[in-house]
């Protein structure tokens, strides 16, 4: 039986050891949706770790795969590419990768290239530029069981033979060929280990620096593209490759999602049924999340001693992080939808429908995989705007990609129109008007993107925009084990801000309001430190309804949006003691009019109060000018709609 890869630690870098001292390196590179990642998984038994490459924001994907010898191997999963002509920093760094050329990772000793066997035209192009590094490849040709329920063929020996590389099948999804590909890696550590090994590595290390020097002479001609693109084409008809057909399911699908009036539809449909989920769903689970937070509270205030830090653990810990780990389910649930509806294939098509609505406003359809991302979080989405290959666009798209409405803002929406929007039926049992209200907000977000977008690349970023090609793949049925590993990684990544951000705005806050202290007692909150520092803001927030209280929520909310639902739990917490940080729909019922909530919406919506994401724009524009100009145009934004909002209201 071939060895299988486990579980083992997890490593974030190569490290720049003697050979004889450190694992041999594995690169795993391949098309974008080729199923790369998948198999990087399915090879270390964890998900990808993450850290930056040195000098750029591209990350990098490491782990580390034991096998049933006892070696050690490192993976590095590359970014997607479809190529080498470096005009994207994805390519760039997958080039540098192969040649050795990226500080704290050495040159691969062999190279894992998978490829989606239903798309081998587009896809096999890679495999010259890999060949060229002149080291041990294997051809991995994944989601071969489409094509053979699609009718396709393929040769696999006379394909080995055309490329003279291994090659090996494989279902990623569901593991199987996955033994075959730890056989390859297995023999590469163990031929690594091996002094005659290390010395003819050290030979092929000088062969592949005459590759290096090759490809640093710079972009491949149009007559080595040429030569590439006919040896594919010659590799692939002597192995008698006839691809699979696109699935009937499939053209009757695309019949009725890329249809020009039909499609907009089904997406806003399918939109409205997400957020009506996001409040019927998950409410039961909130419910005992909520009651589990409450009675641990309790349980821990009557076994403490009356202190300064039984007041701060339950007034200001248990009262303010738990009040923002209720919205958990929520968050959850919506990255659920969106989990499936990207890995069934449906995200790839609402790119092409937004492609239409795009090109009217001066942005290419590949800035919308970048701004899709943005409703995870607005950094990675800034990250990934390095796909877009025209700098105006690539510009406009990193300013515009704070609209869009992040998993931050949700315990904010949902806090807020639970408070004051009462449920009633819109639409039937299906959408009712809380989700309608959060499809609002997230369309409100969407169309100052719009505008703004529109309004760039008519004045500073003017330009027309490049085409916009993408392969649109098969409708697949996601994967259970993927959708778990997304979700339990968002929820430790929300775990981890709850426990980082805003323990500390929590800790931070409490303080403030203990002092200046009377007769050794605490203030009262409104003349505490904190109060006064609320209420210093309190005039210029005041015409949009709002008091001290919110005052000092949107300061806090700097550090993270979500933070203002833990400050305003400290302070409802601290300033009346037959209240906790979990009534607070309340506390703001009693504090807050309509309008005045609202508003408050509203600001949300358009005010950049994350100031990672500011950080992420100094960094990727060099220069304090771009995030300077998007926090000032997006807070004077918030607060004039903000102001509309409450005078209207």
């Amino acid at each position: 039986m071939p060895p299988v890869a486990t579980p083992a630690r997890a490593h974030h870098g190569a490290g720049t050891d003697a050979p004889a001292s450190r694992p041999p390196v594995i690169a795993l590179i391949g098309p974008p949706n080729s199923g790369k990642t998948t198999l990087f998984n399915r090879l270390t038994g964890l998900r990808q770790k993450v850290a930056n490459y040195p000098g750029v924001t591209v990350e990098k994907h490491v782990g580390r795969a034991r096998f049933a010898s006892g070696l050690d191997l490192d993976i590095v999963d590359l970014p997607g590419v479809s190529g080498f002509s470096a005009r994207s920093a994805d390519e760039r760094i997958t080039r540098d990768a192969l040649e050795g050329r990226i500080e704290g990772l050495h040159a691969p000793e062999a190279i894992v290239l998978i490829v989606d066997a239903v798309r081998l035209e587009t896809q096999l192009m890679l495999v010259g530029p890999v060949l060229e590094r002149e080291r041990p490849t294997l051809l991995v040709l994944n989601m071969a069981d489409e094509l053979e329920a699609g009718g396709g063929t393929l040769d696999d020996d006379a394909l080995a033979e055309a490329f003279g590389v291994e090659v090996v099948r494989t279902d990623a999804r569901a593991g199987r060929g996955v033994d075959a590909v730890a056989d390859f890696l297995n023999r590469v550590a163990v031929g690594s280990s091996a002094s005659e090994v290390l010395a003819a590595s050290e030979s092929e290390s000088a062969s592949g620096s005459r590759s290096q020097s090759r490809a640093r002479g710079g972009l491949p001609t149009l007559d080595a593209l040429s030569r590439r693109r006919e040896v594919v084409q010659h590799a692939l008809a002597s192995a008698k490759y006839r691809s699979a057909g696109p699935p009937k399911l499939t053209q009757r699908l695309d019949a009725l999602f890329l249809h020009r009036i039909a499609g907009p539809v089904v997406f806003l449909v399918l939109a409205a049924l997400v957020f009506q989920a996001i409040f019927t769903w998950a409410t039961p689970i909130m419910d005992g999340v909520e009651l589990g937070i409450a009675s641990s509270g309790e349980w821990l205030a009557a076994r403490l001693p009356a202190s300064w830090f039984r007041d701060l653990l339950i007034d200001g810990v248990w009262a303010g992080v738990g009040s923002v780990l209720v919205f958990l389910p929520q968050i959850l649930i919506l990255f659920l939808f969106l989990g499936i509806l990207e890995d069934s294939g449906y995200m790839a098509r609402a790119a092409v429908i937004a492609d239409r609505t795009m090109l009217r406003v001066g942005l290419q359809g590949r800035a919308f995989l970048p701004l899709l991302s943005a409703y995870a979080c607005a950094v990675p989405a800034i990250l990934s705007s390095r796909t877009v290959e025209d700098e105006r666009d690539r510009m406009a798209t990193m300013f515009i990609a704070p609209f869009m409405t992040c998993s931050a803002r949700l315990p904010v929406y949902a806090l807020l129109i639970a408070a004051f929007i009462p449920e009633r039926p819109l639409l039937g049992p299906f959408v009712g008007t809380r989700a309608a209200t959060m499809l609002g907000l997230y369309a409100l977000g969407l169309a100052a993107a719009v505008g703004t977008a529109f309004l760039l690349r008519r004045t500073v970023l003017r330009g027309k925009p490049s085409g916009f090609v993408m392969e649109l793949p098969p409708y697949r049925i996601p994967s259970l084990r993927t959708l778990g590993l997304r979700l339990l990684d968002r929820s430790k990544i929300f775990l981890r801000r709850v426990g980082k951000i805003i323990l500390a705005v929590t800790v931070v806050l409490w303080v403030l309001a203990q002092f200046p202290r009377v007769d050794g007692a605490p203030p009262p909150v409104d003349e505490s430190a904190l109060g006064q520092m609320g209420q210093v803001i309190e005039p210029v927030i005041e015409p949009l309804g709002f008091d001290w209280r919110i005052g000092v929520g949107l300061v806090s909310s700097l550090a993270a949006r979500e933070v203002i639902v833990g400050t305003l739990g400290t302070i409802y917490g601290i300033e009346d003691t037959d209240e906790t940080s979990l009534e607070l729909r309340a506390a703001l019922q009693r504090d807050l009019d309509f309008g005045g909530a609202v508003a408050l919406l509203v600001f949300f919506v358009f005010a950049l109060q994350c100031m990672s994401t500011v950080a992420m724009m100094r960094r990727e524009t060099a220069g304090w000018k771009w995030p300077l100009t998007q926090f000032g145009y997006m807070l004077v934004l918030a607060y004039a709609g903000a102001l509309a909002a409450n005078q209207l209201l």
